[in-house]
């Protein structure tokens, strides 16, 4: 399991990231459709992760009502996990009540909804606090400025931001860097070998910035899990079928998971692997999550950090996955080609030490 930093911190984390969302859904609610375990079972699967080589977890407190943070804190106590030999990301935005002020991300429910983390995680403090989505009401220094409040005060040690767009996140980083306050490390964001919108602006943004990547819901939600096929959707079990999401564009993706069948059936490998695989090798990846139900189908996905692609594999997969043009990309493209050309035609001049 290799480690890699967070964004421009000196943090590391492993490539792979238990990601929590199965735990705790009850009756039926969304997140009973996501995931049902419950605190032996998922003490289960953080023991799994953690000797898989993961020392990443990530959870949120809308997540089955607060019942995943619960039952997080409660695995790594019940299994003895010292503090430091994990880091812990969790995030805010989503209802956690009826109130109007109990959701979003002013400074009085960022700040309540930290403390609330901690007290159902059983923490002192959150090394990777989150926000979870991109609030339209609230101010953006108000929102940077309780976050640096946090971090200040100890509560949180660095901080990130989910499903926002790229002007979002640069207008955020100049406020930060104006105002010398804590900035987004990292960005949470839907990212697949099927689905790559991410490349269109987000992935400029984070490698010009030094923003790290960790990518939610890298199997669309099982899709890309080998389960589904064109031929058959209905055959498919597991979350994809109770919960359709996220959006996918299904004949790419079912084109997508042709190659890569064919692929995982010549390295004897799941499909799984070499979805979560192609997204190993992507540089802008700081750490993929993966979530399960069951230990084994965790194992089968941990092991996929062991599965090299070879450049034409590579080639392959961009091939058939790639994006098509749209504006201004094709016309930057086309502006661009002659300076880059002519760039890389120049001859480089050599400095001779005097």
């Amino acid at each position: 399991m290799r480690m890699n930093t967070l964004g421009n911190t000196g943090l590391f984390v492993s490539e792979l990231c238990l990601g929590t969302m199965t735990f705790g859904g009850t009756g039926g609610d969304m997140w009973s459709k996501i995931g049902q375990l419950q605190q032996d079972d998922a003490d289960k699967l953080v023991r799994t992760a953690i000797d898989g080589g993961i020392n990443f977890i990530d959870t949120a407190d809308v997540y089955a009502g607060g019942l995943s943070e619960k039952i997080t804190g409660q695995a790594l106590r019940n299994l003895g996990i010292a503090r430091n030999e994990v880091v812990i990301a969790t995030k805010a935005f989503g209802p956690m009540g009826a109130g109007p002020n109990q959701g979003g991300t002013s400074r009085v429910h960022l700040i309540d909804a930290c403390k609330a983390s901690l007290q159902r995680l059983q923490i002192d403090h959150i090394d990777l606090y989150q926000i979870h989505g991109f609030d339209a009401v609230t101010p953006m220094e108000e929102q940077l400025h309780a976050l640096d409040n946090l971090v200040q005060h100890g509560h949180v040690r660095y901080v990130g931001v989910s499903n926002w767009a790229a002007w979002q996140i640069t207008k955020a980083l100049g406020i930060s860097e104006r105002n010398h306050l804590a900035r987004f490390v990292s960005l949470q964001a839907h990212y697949t070998v099927a689905s790559r919108d991410l490349e269109r602006e987000l992935v400029p943004m984070m490698i010009s910035e030094g923003v790290g990547l960790m990518v939610w819901s890298p199997l669309s939600g099982g899709l890309l899990s080998g389960k589904y096929d064109r031929a058959d959707e209905s055959a498919g079990t597991g979350r994809r079928a109770n919960f359709d999401f996220p959006p996918v564009n299904r004949e790419r993706a079912y084109a997508v998971i042709d190659v890569m069948r064919k692929i995982a059936d010549g390295k004897g490998v799941s499909v799984a692997q070499i979805a979560l695989a192609w997204l190993l090798h992507q540089p802008v990846v700081t750490s993929v999550i993966i979530g399960a139900n069951r230990p084994d189908q965790l194992t089968d996905n941990i092991a996929a950090s062991k599965v090299a692609l070879s450049s034409d594999e590579l080639a392959l997969l961009d091939k058939v996955s790639a994006l098509p043009a749209e504006y201004p990309g094709w016309m930057i493209g086309r502006q661009g080609a002659p300076r880059l050309a002519m760039r890389d035609q120049a001859p480089r001049e050599v400095l001779l030490p005097t």
